[in-house]
């Protein structure tokens, strides 16, 4: 066991830097590895079927720590993407396979299950191609986010379809009661999940043991899991769920900590399972009809997933990238074709040959994003953002979260008028569910800051948390419309020192005023008067400011700035001194 282990790491080490440096992606990389030490290829692993089951735990993780980002509110914010969305693709996706494999010759009942199985998607890859790319949190994202928890929520009928359709002799008919444990099951977790969740975190936190909180939280990522799985429902289903029940709890960080690096390799070794089954052999005996198979498949789910997504609004650009995304087949039909096989509903020939196609159509995933990004590389971008009000108020405040949601409370209080701008569609429908008023759009896009009235207004208030897109906006801004004053937010000195370099009119460091004025309560506390608590931490502040200023120039030079950190503190140092002494 120990050197099957040896084995996958140096193949994921081997290959996956290899592909993500020709800008094919990690997952790709995965895939590679798997197909080069499986069965097909030089034959270090034969076992496939094991390592495969164990592996689809990395999706469990996942699906959990997505969870953990969701609050129930958010999801809820989302259920047009899950229901409406979702059971769109399902059912056109569903149709149109069905009747290319009823002209393939395939009997219609076989037609209707294979095409309700290769309608899913793969959670696994389109997550984890998403979240590579930094989209998860985009609108696209989100819908297809949405699309496959759906999905999962299918597997459940086509499960319990499979024997209606069986011809092992069985007449009993389904009955309605097989229903009633999933059901029961998910009300009982969704009623009091949340409360005993908190509860067993609180009581082994108490230990004050790391490794033991690591392994409550893997206990109640698996064992929800576990239970969902019991009632028949799936195992990813279980964890997303468990993630949503404790993405309110004070333990949200710290279990996102704990189960992220279990994560990423078990997720790494899914996909190199997922090379290692694919069965090269009868690629090679029909490779025409796979092919062709393979084509249709892609084709059918993208263009289904494109029209659908330009009907929910999104841009040309955005509804080809979930095309993309979500053409592939999905992890489930592994499962649900060897269900299908043993009652007797599928020949075993039928679902070989499909769970080939499946597994090449994974594999066609990442090759297309690439391909079409290099394709669409120079490609103007399509408007896409919310409709800007007619006036123009003489404040705009790019990023709506905790930050700019404080200067906006007390310019609406004061009647001063604003337009608030977000480029997160979650936090969107989230302050709109609130009664707010903000617009959806990437605040470094120039039509939309001419949209918002950029250049009419007077003040520019860049209150975005990534320092990336902070800069990024401040170039755009100062750039384009030099008068605009910019009032920006900065995440830590570094970033600080940058947008200083982009000229902005005022930086202010997120937590540095909190602390200063901590620091006065804590000198207070001490005995200090009022007064000379006042006193000292006025001096610190205007000392750190005259520095941060002072040092602006130099802050590219790492040693040069390290040096006067020291000089910095030691001349602090004597300032306080000097106080004592005096």
């Amino acid at each position: 066991m120990l050197s099957n282990a040896l084995i996958y790491l140096a193949a994921a080490v081997l290959a996956v830097p290899v592909f993500r440096k020709l800008g094919l992606g990690a997952v790709l990389g995965y895939v590679a590895a798997g197909v080069a030490i499986g069965p097909w290829g030089v034959r270090l692993i034969t076992d496939v079927d094991d390592i495969l089951h164990f592996s689809e735990l990395g999706v469990v993780l996942l699906l959990f720590i997505i969870g953990l980002e969701l609050r129930p509110s958010r999801l809820w914010a989302l259920r047009k993407s899950i229901f409406g969305f979702g059971g769109a693709q399902m059912g056109l996706t569903s149709i149109a396979l069905a009747v290319l494999l009823v002209l393939a010759g395939y009997e219609l009942t076989i037609a209707a299950l294979l095409a309700s199985v290769l309608a899913l998607s793969s959670t696994a890859f389109a997550l984890q191609l998403l979240a590579e790319r930094h989209e998860l949190n985009t609108r696209m994202g989100r819908t297809a986010f949405g699309n496959l928890l759906f999905q999962d929520l299918a597997v459940i009928p086509i499960l319990a379809l499979i024997p209606l359709l069986s011809s092992n002799g069985s007449d009993a008919p389904f009955s309605a009661s097989e229903w009633l444990p999933p059901i029961a099951i998910l009300l009982v977790l969704l009623a009091f999940g949340r409360m005993l969740l908190s509860l067993a975190m609180r009581l082994v936190a108490y230990s004050k043991v790391r490794e033991v909180v690591t392994a409550m939280a893997l206990f109640i990522v698996l064992g929800m899991a576990t239970l969902l799985e019991y009632a028949g429902l799936s195992m990813a289903l279980g964890a997303f769920i468990a993630g949503v029940l404790l993405a309110d709890s004070e333990f949200r960080h710290q279990l996102e900590a704990d189960i992220e690096p279990f994560k990423g390799l078990l997720l790494g070794l899914f996909f190199i399972a997922v090379g290692m089954s694919l069965n090269i052999g009868l690629m090679g005996d029909k490779p025409a009809d796979i092919a062709v198979a393979v084509l249709a498949l892609v084709l059918v789910k993208a263009s289904v997933l494109f029209l659908l997504g330009k009907w929910q609004g999104l841009s040309t650009a955005d509804a080809r990238q979930l095309g993309i995304v979500l053409s592939q087949g999905g992890e489930f039909a592994f499962v649900i074709f060897g269900i299908a096989v043993a009652e007797q509903v599928l020949p075993a020939g039928v679902a070989e040959h499909f769970i080939v196609v499946v597994t090449l159509s994974m594999m066609t995933t990442p090759l297309l994003l690439w391909l079409v990004g290099r394709l669409h590389q120079g490609d103007v971008q399509e408007q896409e953002f919310d409709d800007m009000p007619a006036s123009t108020p003489p404040v705009l405040i790019a990023g709506f979260g905790r930050f700019g949601q404080i200067i906006a409370r007390v310019l609406r209080a004061k009647g001063i008028h604003f337009t608030a701008l977000e480029i997160d569609q979650t936090q969107v429908d989230f302050v709109r569910a609130y009664g707010n008023e903000i617009y959806y759009g990437d605040a470094s896009r120039l039509e939309l800051l001419h949209a918002a009235g950029a250049a009419e207004a007077e003040i520019f208030v860049l209150a975005v948390d990534d320092p990336e897109a902070s800069l990024r906006i401040a170039q755009v801004v100062r750039h384009s419309f030099p008068n605009l004053k910019v009032y920006a937010r900065a995440r830590n000195r570094k970033h600080a020192y940058q947008l200083m370099d982009e000229q902005v009119h005022l930086v202010r460091r997120e937590t540095f005023l909190s602390a200063v004025d901590m620091t006065r309560e804590v000198l207070l506390g001490t005995g200090m008067t009022d007064a000379e608590a006042r006193s000292l931490v006025e001096r610190f502040r205007q000392h750190d400011l005259d520095r941060l200023h002072a040092h602006a120039h130099l802050h590219d030079d790492e040693e040069k700035m390290r040096d006067l950190a020291k000089t910095a503190a030691q001349e602090l140092e004597e300032m306080f001194a000097g106080d004592i002494n005096s």
